[in-house]
């Protein structure tokens, strides 16, 4: 079976039935193939026929690599057969050679400088992975080593390199983001070829994952909104279209009248953190804001700095200051680290908890808030935007009327105060 590879069109071939596998060559690339399993697994491969046997070489897991990416390294490695070069037996060869800094660089240079949080990606690597397994061959480290670097950064911090150590341990959820930094650059080997199995995959951080719960309850929500609604319109709209989205933090700063649809009511989020772009659905009341916004912002950033700052961006930065102020004047805790404390992450949260309240699916959550995890990203993907629209409709809905700002079916307009 043939046809031109892309994104919706992998996601809607057919599963085969239980223990099969179907795969899929593309038009463009004629030796590039994805392959697909009963279970959903979907990998992409440069399938070539030399002499009596069949050369399979896998590239990576699809949606983590993209077709694009899939057909560039389809190209190099046809290159390489047409020269007479043996792309397997290269393959070999780097597992018996590539070190873990090797494999930095070429994690870099294929997925991680792509993401937002690169430079914390590239700290975190510098600081615990590279003192101490930076020179070390892939096919040596093993889970001790690993469990190791991360005890010693969990007890007694990160060792500088004039000798001297950072003072304390760090929290065990700083010491689950390094330990995700390998676990995910191991995976991206595997998919590559690199090494037969994840050996980061299955070592535990003493303390556990300090997951946060914390969400606007329906108690809390009308002095909530009576706090925001006393900011400057900036400030207040900011506040009210991260919760009334779920959006990261940095993509409603950097929100941009481009990527914004009023007529679709969708907001376009060419990059988020985990590096793939998003289609928000926009409530009634998001469309609102963004209606009274675009005569004093069309054509730039939704959110600039207000003009007595010295901010030199051209779109709002630092907004945590503005979630204080409107936190400690409502009569609630703020702080990350504080019993009951709420931050502005938690609004993200709130616009799930929300939805989970009202009757959504963990699917359509997960859609909404574009979370993403290898097992259920295929899913989210497959979904419409209509049921993830109604249940975000739903969620503001309920938060507004539990704050006392509006009744049954109506749209709450929110007033610009000059």
């Amino acid at each position: 079976m043939r046809q031109k590879l892309t994104k919706t069109g992998i996601l809607g071939i057919k599963l085969p039935p239980k223990g099969k596998r179907v795969k899929v060559y593309d038009t463009e690339i004629p030796k590039l193939a994805v392959q697909i399993t009963s279970t959903g697994s979907r990998s992409f491969y440069v399938i070539k026929r030399i002499g009596a046997t069949t050369a399979w070489l896998r590239l990576g897991a699809f949606p983590e690599m993209t077709v694009e990416q899939a057909r560039e390294q389809a190209q190099v490695i046809m290159g390489k057969f047409a020269a007479g070069e043996d792309p397997q037996e290269e393959r070999r060869g780097l597992r018996k050679e590539l070190t873990l800094d090797e494999l930095f660089k070429i994690y870099g240079e294929r997925h991680g400088k792509k993401k937002s949080s690169w430079s914390d990606d590239v700290q975190r690597y510098s600081d615990y992975w590279k003192p101490t397994l930076g020179k070390t061959k892939l096919n040596e480290i093993t889970r001790t080593m690993i469990g190791q670097v991360l005890a010693a950064a969990e007890k007694k911090g990160v060792r500088k390199t004039n000798g001297s150590k950072k003072p304390g341990g760090l929290k065990p959820s700083t010491v689950m983001k390094i330990r995700a930094l390998l676990r995910h650059m191991l995976h991206m080997a595997q998919n590559w070829g690199f090494v037969e199995f994840n050996q980061a995959q299955g070592v535990t951080v003493t303390g556990g994952r300090n997951k946060r719960t914390r969400f606007l309850r329906p108690n809390e929500v009308e002095n909530f909104f009576d706090s925001v609604m006393q900011e400057d319109p900036t400030h207040r709209d900011y506040l009210l279209m991260a919760l009334f989205t779920g959006a990261r933090r940095a993509n409603v700063c950097k929100m941009h009248w481009r990527e914004i649809d009023l007529q679709a009511r969708e907001w376009r989020i060419p990059n988020t953190k985990n590096g793939t772009s998003q289609i928000v659905t926009l409530c009634p009341e998001a469309v609102a804001i963004l209606e009274a916004r675009q005569a004093e912002t069309s054509g730039s950033y939704v959110f600039p700095p207000r003009q007595r700052s010295n901010c030199k961006s051209e779109h709002l930065v630092e907004p945590t200051t503005i979630m204080k102020r409107v936190v400690e004047r409502a009569g609630l805790i703020y702080g990350r680290d504080k019993e009951g404390g709420i931050v502005l992450h938690d609004l993200r949260r709130t616009l799930g908890s929300w939805q989970a309240r009202t009757g959504a699916s963990l699917p359509i959550i997960g859609k909404a808030l574009n979370h993403k995890s290898i097992q259920s990203t295929v899913i989210y993907a497959q979904l419409d935007t209509d049921p993830v629209r109604k249940s975000v409709e739903t969620a503001t809905s309920a938060m507004l009327v539990a704050a006392g700002l509006k009744k049954g079916g109506e749209v709450v307009k929110f007033t610009r105060r000059k």
